[in-house]
């Protein structure tokens, strides 16, 4: 979600992922990662076997050798997206035999604020790996995806935006028999640039409630294709795998860890603690101690805390004393800020189709987001909480599910939708200003269009 902050200079691309801090998004405690051989020799992978809350969890990393982490990346508009050099690669097993993720961090810019960026794998009956948002095929991360000793037949770009586009050609070459889809109306800004110009050539184009495609029978997809938000339309395609019953979204809904993903590095966090020049900035007016950031978890947390605030509302109230509106925004199921304002928004009636249609059509019992924490084991109550507020922007205009059932989702709406208006400011200030500049609209109808 790290360009989630990019959408603010105007609607680039968008909005992250410690594993089971909570009972909300805990793994089958009986799962473990596989690891083994890949088809280019003995991968010795590095595991860990971690306990948080009450869950055991097991991460795999290839190996510790940070050339098998280098990647090269200088590209993005107008912040370039970070790490520049090398990517650590977390893999996780959500479903035994069936799902993994894959982790890395991503940065935004030169700065200290950084979150996660995952690609999910699900394994077909035909023995395929089906792969969702590819992220940077390093060496590591290829041998990964390799160990897991299935082909993968399809890769999935499920959005246009610019964080996730940018691996799929890049990761395609790792696998030239793979087939890529990609969500319809792909653009790009400053330039509207071709799909080819990404490395990405003969796509397939996402269509919604496609079941002509060859993994219909196990993965159902909606997209979400609005109106021109601004300079362009905010397109996601969300999917259900029927067997595991699983959800996967892109940017539509996060769920913020109390602790850093494990693919964060501890220098990042560090930095992050430092009390820099937007840490006086954004300090409620009191004096910002200037002293040394020693290695310990209190300053690893700190550090987290501020980077969760930065990314979720781009001005926050009081970054020099983040826990509390950290405390308000973490441990549950939410539309980011930014996306709400900036995107959602505008298109509500469009929105509320398409969660009403996913709402109405799959039963799942967790959510994969592409950032922060995953897999939240969360139902379709929790998801119409979290947009609970486009009832308010809708009112009347909108009432099609029974009465009781919106009396329930107003309720816990009222969690998932509060935002402190002091952390809001500067997010709806920069709103008025990308309306007042024509970056962005106000308000619409998606049924308008």
């Amino acid at each position: 979600m790290v360009a989630a902050a990019a959408i603010a200079a105007p609607s680039l691309s968008l909005p992250k992922s410690d594993f089971l801090q909570n009972a909300a998004f805990a793994n089958n405690p009986s799962s473990q990662c596989l690891v083994g051989v890949s088809r280019n020799g003995p991968l010795h992978p590095k595991v860990s076997s971690k306990r948080r809350e009450g869950v055991n969890v097991v991460v795999a990393a290839a190996s510790s050798n940070t050339s098998s982490r280098f990647y090269l990346n200088f590209t993005g508009f107008p912040f370039p997206l970070g790490p520049f050099l090398n990517r650590r690669t977390i893999r996780s097993e959500v479903v035994k035999g069936c799902i993994w993720t894959f982790e890395q961090e991503q940065a935004l810019g030169f700065s200290s604020v950084s979150t996660n960026i995952r690609m999910t794998a699900i394994k077909l009956k035909s023995g395929g790996l089906w792969i969702h948002a590819p992220i940077a095929p390093t060496k590591e991360c290829i041998e990964l995806v390799k160990d897991l000793g299935a082909p993968v037949e399809y890769i999935v770009l499920p959005t246009f935006a610019y964080e996730h586009k940018i691996f799929v050609g890049p990761f395609s070459r790792k696998f030239p028999k793979a087939k890529v889809w990609v969500a319809p109306r792909q653009w790009s800004w400053p330039i509207n640039l071709p799909l080819q110009f990404f490395g990405i050539f003969g796509a397939k184009t996402l269509q919604d409630e496609d079941m002509s495609t060859p993994w219909s029978d196990e993965i159902e997809q909606k997209v979400l294709s609005s109106p021109e938000v601004g300079i362009g339309p905010y397109v996601e395609v969300a999917f259900y795998h029927n067997r595991s019953r699983t959800l996967l979204v892109t940017d539509a809904v996060i769920f913020v860890p109390r602790q850093p993903p494990e693919c964060i590095s501890t220098e990042s966090l560090l930095e992050s603690a430092k009390n820099g020049l937007a840490v006086k900035l954004l300090s409620k007016g009191k004096d910002v101690p200037d002293e040394p950031v020693v290695d310990n978890n209190l300053n690893r947390q700190k550090g987290w805390e501020r980077m969760v605030l930065q990314i979720l509302f781009l001005g926050p109230s009081n970054l020099l004393e983040p826990n509390a509106t950290f405390a308000q925004m973490s441990q549950k199921l939410i539309v980011s800020p930014i996306v709400r304002t900036l995107v959602f928004s505008k298109v509500p009636e469009k929105v509320r189709d398409w969660i009403d249609r996913i709402v109405r059509d799959w039963q799942f019992k967790r959510i994969i987001p592409a950032h922060f924490a995953a897999p939240v084991n969360v139902g379709r109550s929790d998801l119409l909480a979290a947009f609970a507020f486009l009832d308010d922007l809708l009112g009347e205009r909108y009432v099609t599910r029974p009465s009781l059932s919106l009396l329930f989702t107003s309720l816990m709406g009222r969690a998932a939708s509060y935002f402190p208006p002091d952390d809001m400011k500067t997010l709806s200030s920069l709103d008025g200003f990308l309306v007042s500049v024509g970056a962005v609209k106000k308000t619409v109808s998606g049924r308008k269009q």
